[in-house]
């Protein structure tokens, strides 16, 4: 029983971090474009092919 004082507060700790986590990605715009990158490996190769909306830019 007195374990569960000890394991209640870890829970509590790594529910928040991993709620803390999940919105600092979205806030940071990890999940603003998921198929781009998805399309940009199938035309790897063929730079012409690739529809303007799904082109990446290289510039950083």
């Amino acid at each position: 029983m007195d374990i569960i004082y000890l394991l209640i507060p870890i829970a509590i700790i790594l529910v928040s971090f991993a709620t803390w986590a999940f919105f600092w990605s979205v806030n940071s715009g990890q999940f603003d474009d998921l198929e781009s990158p998805a399309h940009s490996i199938l035309y790897d190769d063929d730079e012409q092919l690739i529809p303007d909306d799904a082109r990446q830019s290289d510039k950083k």
